[in-house]
């Protein structure tokens, strides 16, 4: 499936939902990898997110899904990487979502809801293979050299 512009226009009368979910990051060496997700049933990579239960924070729900899509449960607040807006996967709904940059020093994990998601892969922050949604791509290019400034920082503290 190519996903165009138009996931991306807002219907008038539309429902909408709130979700959540970030970038994961570790580093090793000199060099950035990206955790990155897919759902069983399709061949593309996404970043783990999804809805907001009732009385959850963004950040909690956040580190929820990843734990439920990804299976990173010891993830680092690095920042806030702000919200991106589209339709989802059904054209059903509009889905506003806030992203987050974490960092884990986890490699191999599994994710908690198996039936739907299969392990995580790691990929270098530069050879990233594409994305199925065109927003979380531009997202990670557009973050990249945040992205690697701030984990440079990070080895700073750590040396100091």
């Amino acid at each position: 499936m190519i996903i165009d512009e138009s996931w991306y226009k807002k219907p008038r009368g539309i429902a909408e939902r709130t979700s959540a979910g970030g970038i994961i990051v570790r580093k090793v060496g000199d060099k950035v990898y990206i955790a990155l997700a897919r759902d069983k049933d399709q061949p593309d990579y996404i970043l783990p997110k999804g809805g907001v239960d009732k009385g959850e924070s963004l950040l909690e729900a956040a580190k929820r899904e990843i734990e439920e899509e990804a299976g990173f449960t010891q993830l680092e607040t690095l920042a806030d990487l702000g919200t991106l807006e589209r339709l989802n996967f059904a054209k059903s709904r509009w889905i506003c979502t806030h992203y987050f940059l974490f960092l884990t020093h986890q490699v191999e994990v599994k994710p908690t809801e198996t039936a739907r998601h299969v392990e995580p892969h790691w990929f270098d922050i530069e050879v990233l293979p594409p994305l199925l949604w065109p927003e979380q791509q531009k997202l990670i290019e557009d973050k990249r050299e945040m992205i690697i400034q701030k984990l440079a920082q990070l080895d700073q503290n750590v040396l100091r």
